[in-house]
């Protein structure tokens, strides 16, 4: 029998991995034994994991080992705390905590001279095993007189009752020097009693422990080591906290990007989806188009690359139920008014409905969805995407209306019939270029060519297309371009490529399907005799720096022409304040009638003018709080800011805890293929475990390296979270020094003391 089938077999319940428990006393071997079993597996191409569990124990006192057995790669360095497969080397110990976790129908082999009659009515779910392997082990000649080691020759037992070829055991022992006990082995393996689980036994339950009879000195047969009290001498204690990993601090939209990608690995796609949920109206959206700062801050980047937080963030919201949860049906909604639905818009009417407060979207457009219908291209967000994430906003019984035009009149109107109104237009002025020839036929706008090629009004080009401008829209539009039957394009900036605002990746890939860069030049007129012909280009150089940090671009006047058959210009966006009514002003994002504030609100690019999707959601999601609360005249939601110190660095990150694991690369359909339709480029990743290389700063994930690391042996695990006994911890800090992403903290005692 194979190791896989046998271990499958025996443990009761399928998959991977095996976990092996050994309990045992110091000087028995117990670790040793561990890594025995552990050898056993490898020698059969299986990946294998084995530890002992230290603390203060000394000879003769209780310990145990671990062994882990996996056809993966092995990255759990927990502790087995729910063992399929259970060695216990002294029957004093069975009726301890051996059982603890076990499941049903577990593998039980126990070392004891009374056979299978060692076990009671408690243990008629296990798989039975018994062998007096210390009578074995003496009549060889294992340790000594006083002191007889039986690791090895229960080992041979256990090589048994799981079934494993003796020529198996053979190379385990000779691996590991220890052919010399391979007789005791070999007369363990032929002597085991096995007996299987009883049908309709009762799953093995924890020990429940009863107090130890007191009894007299001359009786006493058993040393304990002596615990010592701390007493008032210490003056720190290790505490569990957590603190801000930059992944969340550097989100725009405000994300738990720890708790959802944490959540993504451990309880799958339906548990992540609950926690971004709660701030993200459109994970499918910005899982394709966000610039992803988040990435950028990643501390795992310092390492072997940033985990790819977009892509898990796509993972989570392709897949996520299309139905969120139904909000809680109020006593007295408030009634909301949303005007313009892109990003900013939509998240705030999410955040308000998910309250349960009515909610109104009002749209200019056919369709809701913005800029983001209209602005990005069907290569990067196909329609159905987009669908698919308004449609989870329209299920929580947001009321949308299109082609509802808003002037100021209007928002005034909206004003005195809802208790409060958020305008989120966007920036619908486009930038303009007052050169000679700016007229001429062939030279368009940018944003209109984009909404034109993605919502049926036209797009076709030939020739060489010239695309002003270094941001989003002007990668956008050239690789459009490309798609519509451009013979070239050439996107013309006045700064360098570090410097363009567009996504890096976004220019590669541009880059990669053939446009070309042609950097430090501005346009100073058009030519063309009845359309466009050529643009006449100055070469720019890099002053100081201006207000953003950025060298200021200084034109010089030298001079060229570069042919064309069309120019694009993608020169950025403005807001419209003109929406608000006459005398209205406004101060942190709400309108002011004079000095009286009103009930109307302004959200996303039109109050920040920050230009991303992410920043939008962000600021609807905010401003939509703040609406809320002054409706209901209690304070503001505070936007708390970091405390000092409490960022993760990676300074705090013990990478030698983590195996060197690069991101998981997405699919991307080759540069020749894709520029040819406009199929979505990127179909992401083939699976979620990118989620596994996320090193959780600042939060706990019970990897047990506290519990390992102290050397007092005070830290134990009590479920899903960690028990300090203050009483006998001497506050060394050791166990703080090793959590490998900051989830513990020293804090000092003295001052408590003299308060």
């Amino acid at each position: 029998m194979s190791a896989s089938t046998s271990a499958a077999a025996l443990t009761g319940v399928s998959g991977w991995p095996l976990e092996i428990r050994v309990h045992g006393r110091g000087g028995q071997g117990g670790v040793t034994c561990a890594k025995l079993l552990a050898c056993m597996f490898a020698e059969q191409g299986l990946h294998v994991q084995a530890f002992g569990d230290y603390g203060s124990e000394r000879a003769g006192a209780p310990l145990r080992a671990f062994t882990r057995v996996d056809v993966a790669p092995i990255t759990n360095r927990n502790k087995v705390y729910r063992p399929r497969h259970l060695l216990v080397l002294d029957t004093a110990l069975l009726d301890g905590d051996a059982l603890d976790g076990a499941e049903p129908g577990a593998v039980l082999l126990v070392n004891g001279s009374r056979g299978l009659a060692v076990f009671s009515e408690r243990h008629r779910g296990f798989h039975l095993a018994a062998v007096d392997a210390t009578a074995i082990a003496r009549r060889h000649g294992i340790g000594s007189t006083a002191l007889v080691i039986v690791n090895t020759t229960l080992a041979g037992a256990y090589a048994r009752v799981v079934g494993i070829d003796w020529d198996v055991v053979e190379r385990s022992y000779r691996a590991l020097g220890l052919e010399g006990d391979l007789a005791a082995a070999r007369e363990a393996y032929g002597a085991v009693a096995v007996r299987a689980p009883e049908v309709g036994a009762p799953p093995p339950r924890p020990r429940v422990a009863t107090p130890a009879p007191v009894i007299g000195i001359a009786e006493l047969t058993r040393d304990l080591p002596t615990r010592l009290p701390t007493g008032s001498w210490r003056t720190q204690m290790p505490r569990y906290r957590t603190h801000l990993a930059p992944c969340n601090a550097g989100c725009p939209a405000g994300n738990d990007v720890v708790g959802f990608v944490q959540a993504l690995r451990t309880g799958g796609v339906e548990a992540a989806a609950r926690v971004l949920l709660a701030t993200q109206a459109l994970p499918s959206v910005c899982g394709r188009v966000c610039p992803a700062p988040c990435m950028s801050a990643c501390n795992r980047s310092a390492y072997d690359g940033a985990v790819n937080i977009r892509a898990l963030e796509r993972w989570i919201g392709d897949r996520a139920g299309p139905a969120p949860e139904r909000p809680p049906v109020l006593p007295r909604p408030r009634r909301f008014a949303v005007v313009g639905s892109g990003p900013a818009g939509l998240s705030a009417a999410f955040t308000l409905r998910s309250a349960g407060h009515e909610v109104t979207l009002l749209e200019a457009a056919p369709r809701l969805g913005g800029v983001l219908r209209t602005g990005i291209p069907a290569y990067r967000l196909p329609h159905e995407v987009l669908d698919r994430d308004v449609d989870r906003i329209l299920a929580l019984g947001v009321e949308a209306r299109c082609g509802r035009v808003v002037d100021p009149a209007a928002v005034r109107e909206l004003a005195a019939g809802h208790d409060g109104v958020i305008l989120a237009t966007g920036l619908p002025r486009t930038g303009e270029l007052d050169l000679p020839g700016r007229t001429l036929p062939g030279v368009l706008e940018g944003l209109g060519f984009l909404d034109g090629v993605k919502n049926g009004g036209g797009g076709a080009l030939r020739g060489h297309v010239v695309v002003v401008g270094g941001g989003n829209t002007a990668v956008d539009c050239a690789r459009t371009a490309l798609r519509c039957g451009a013979a070239r394009v050439t996107i013309v900036y006045r700064r360098g490529r570090a410097e363009m605002p567009a996504i890096p990746g976004e220019i590669d890939e541009a880059v990669a399907e053939g446009v070309e860069l042609l950097l430090h030049r501005q346009p100073v007129a058009f030519e063309g005799t009845g359309r466009v012909a050529r643009v006449i280009l100055a070469e720019v150089e890099q002053g100081a720096p201006d207000a953003s940090g950025r060298r200021r671009p200084v034109v010089t006047a030298r001079t060229g022409a570069l042919a064309c058959d069309a120019v694009l210009l993608a020169l950025g966006q403005s807001a419209d304040l003109g929406l608000l009514p006459a005398g209205w002003s406004v101060r942190d994002g709400r309108a002011f009638q004079g000095e009286r504030p009103t009930s109307v609100w302004l959200a996303g690019d039109m109050a920040t003018g920050d230009g991303t999707v992410t920043h939008a959601v962000g600021s609807g999601r905010r401003i939509a709080r703040r609406a809320l609360a002054a409706a209901e005249g209690v304070p503001a939601p505070a936007e708390p800011a970091p405390a000092p110190g409490a960022l993760v660095s990676p300074a705090h990150v013990r990478f030698s805890h983590f195996e060197v694991a690069p991101p998981r690369p997405e699919r991307h359909a080759a540069a020749a293929v894709r520029a040819g339709g406009f199929d979505e480029v990127n179909a992401g990743l083939d699976d979620p475990s990118e989620a596994d290389r996320c090193f959780s700063c600042g939060r706990c994930t019970l990897c047990d390296t506290c519990v390992h690391s102290c050397p007092e042996g005070v830290v134990s695990r009590r479920g899903d979270a960690y028990a300090i006994d203050e009483d006998f911890c001497k506050g060394c800090g050791m166990c703080v020094a090793e959590c490998p992403r900051r989830a513990m903290e020293m804090t000092l005692e003295v001052a408590s003391r003299c308060a």
